[in-house]
């Protein structure tokens, strides 16, 4: 009897049996939802140690950093001279710092911005006036114009120069580079999200590429078009429709091509890469067209007033939360997954296939034309050279995110992981001075280790279902 007892707790009960092997298939899904979720973190750590050094504070935190060590080393009866050059930050300092002090009770402030000339003249008519200051109060990046000009004028050669305490803090992780990386990413991001809707459905689209440029080919030369830089905010909306739809119908067209004569998508998109690459190049007669006006850069420049985040990111994220709610809550989300699963089966259980397969390729065509209106934003102008090789970085976001070339298997937020990570990859190297060369090396292999992970989930999953 104690033999059978000691077998039977050897062998464990079924019940314990069955809730290991669900904790390990919910740990294997948490793992192949989020992993790369992981990967991109594990990455942010590794480049924000290896941009660790000392941070030259500007623009408004140096103002505030500032304040506090006049507080500490200055009384309120001591005039105090902030100087600093003309650009928006600069102007942003010299701002804030004298709200700040007059905050504190100074009475005595004089702000200066502008050339080194132009502050020269300015603290001569001080000198002139008889008007007597203690501080001299500048950025860093500034303070050796400070100096020279100091040394020149014998009344302020002996006033202490202060600048704003430095701090040790991974360059990384500065606010600034942070906006950058997301900045960076965006129309890459964007593009991705057709792109990972295709490849769901075991497609490809090679096009996205040339559709960026031709789009941003479009757009300039219809606003140059209909009212150069003197052109309106409609004629810019008209513009940019017309490039965005332009491309919409090269992906139908794209799409006309694999469903009703069973071209290849490869072959089908391989070719429609060089007629949007080559209609780009005649539109524009090979040149960049740059007659816009300079309110067409809001949308790839500009950013929110209270929040700093650019417009093209807050459309990011948008489109992106839109893209999930249809893959992951709606019926046509349904059917891209079901076609990539198998498309027989789908259409013996009645979807109407062809007509979600141009769905998706219209989709991503739109999107590609939407990237190249804001790549034509970010830069002002449209060139039939715009968008070369971005099929391979939009392709790379969407493998790396996690979706499956096999087809029937992905993650809109996936898709976003990626591009991020590709992003920081890029981001990082550029910050640790990793030439471009070594760069693309770094990732074709990020690319090839991707597919490799997948290939090896797939042939888990063969091998658990036999």
């Amino acid at each position: 009897m104690r033999c059978r007892i000691l077998s039977t707790a050897t062998a464990g009960h079924p019940l314990q049996n069955k809730t290991q092997k669900l904790s390990r298939t919910g740990m294997s899904r948490f793992i192949s939802h989020y992993g790369m979720l992981g990967v991109l973190l594990l990455l942010c750590i590794l480049f924000s140690v290896l941009t660790l050094s000392e941070q030259q504070p500007s623009g408004e935190n140096a103002a505030r950093l500032l304040a506090r060590e006049l507080s500490r080393q200055a009384t309120p009866e001591q005039g105090v001279l902030i100087l600093a050059g003309s650009s928006s930050e600069d102007l942003l300092f010299t701002s804030r710092l004298s709200a700040e002090l007059a905050s504190q009770k100074f009475s005595r402030i004089k702000s200066l911005n502008g050339e080194p000339l132009k502050l020269r003249s300015e603290l001569e008519c001080l000198v002139d006036s008889g008007e007597g200051f203690s501080w001299f109060v500048t950025t860093p990046n500034f303070a050796p114009t400070v100096e020279s000009i100091k040394n020149q004028l014998p009344a302020f050669a002996s006033l202490p120069v202060l600048l704003p305490p430095t701090f040790r803090w991974p360059t990384f992780l500065l606010a600034d580079n942070l906006r950058n990386v997301a900045n960076q990413i965006t129309v890459i991001a964007i593009i991705a999200i057709g792109m990972t809707m295709i490849i769901i459905t075991a497609g490809i689209d090679l096009s996205v590429g040339s559709l960026l440029a031709l789009s941003a080919v479009v757009t300039a030369w219809l606003i140059s078009a209909l009212g150069g830089e003197s052109a309106s905010s409609g004629v810019m909306v008209l513009g940019s429709m017309g490039g965005i739809l332009l491309c919409g119908l090269v992906g139908l067209f794209s799409g006309l091509m694999i469903t009703r004569f069973r071209i290849p998508p490869f072959i089908a998109t391989l070719a429609m890469m060089q007629v949007a690459a080559g209609f780009g190049y005649i539109i524009s007669q090979g040149k960049p067209i740059y007659q816009l006006p300079d309110g067409f850069i809001g949308l790839g420049r500009g950013a929110d007033p209270l929040l700093g985040i650019p417009y093209a990111v807050i459309l990011m994220v948008l489109l992106y939360l839109i893209a999930h709610i249809m893959m992951a809550r709606t019926t046509l989300g349904r059917y891209i997954y079901a076609i990539g699963g198998n498309a027989e089966a789908a259409r013996l259980a009645g979807i109407r296939v062809k007509r979600v397969l141009l769905f998706v390729y219209t989709l991503c065509g739109m999107l590609a034309g939407l990237g190249g209106v804001i790549m034509a934003s970010q830069l002002k102008s449209g060139a039939p050279t715009y968008g070369l090789s971005y099929e391979l970085y939009v392709i790379a976001a969407v493998v790396v995110g996690g979706t499956s070339l096999s087809g029937g298997e992905g993650r809109i937020f996936g898709t976003l992981i990626g591009a991020f990570i590709i992003g920081v990859i890029q981001n990082g190297m550029n910050l640790t001075n990793v030439e471009s060369y070594t760069q693309k090396v770094v990732l074709g292999l990020v690319i090839l280790g991707a597919v490799l992970l997948d290939q090896l989930k797939q042939q888990g999953m063969k091998l658990r279902g036999k």
